[in-house]
């Protein structure tokens, strides 16, 4: 079975509509085992406050998306395990650790981090750790 490790930018889609919102869901109702890293939690809590402040959300809204978030089947991965790889990381791709802690946990579970991080990802396409990142679009198709 794959393992799909989650980034924020495809976690917030599946909550607020926005594009490839619909390609993010793909992830969710994949069958495979979706992981993340605790700090995605953070990560999406300061998304949803910047929507807010945007006026783009309410914050009645943000607490109902950090609820939902509680109740899926995602595989939380300690942080501080994942810190040195991610900061190795961090200085081979010239990345910040906070996106190579989902390029760690992707190494770690022998799985692919999805991201709608278009920077991110075109910054490893053609690089020894692109095999290891997916574009949200490429999820594959549900049948």
């Amino acid at each position: 079975m794959k393992r799909y490790v989650i980034d924020a930018s495809v976690a917030i889609k599946w909550f607020v509509p926005e594009i490839h919102s619909d390609a993010a869901l793909r992830a969710q109702h994949s069958g495979t085992h979706l992981h993340i890293p605790a700090f995605m939690v953070l990560e999406l809590g300061n998304v949803l406050a910047k929507k807010i402040r945007r006026n783009e959300l309410t914050p009645r809204d943000g607490e109902t998306i950090l609820k939902e978030l509680k109740h899926l089947p995602l595989q939380r991965h300690a942080d501080a395990r994942l810190f040195p790889a991610a900061y190795q990381l961090a200085l081979d791709t010239r990345r910040s650790l906070y996106d190579c802690l989902y390029l760690a946990l992707a190494e770690t579970v022998d799985g692919i981090m999805v991201t709608a991080d278009h920077k991110f990802f075109a910054s490893l396409t053609n690089r020894p750790y692109g095999r290891r990142v997916m574009w949200v679009e490429d999820l594959p198709a549900l049948t």
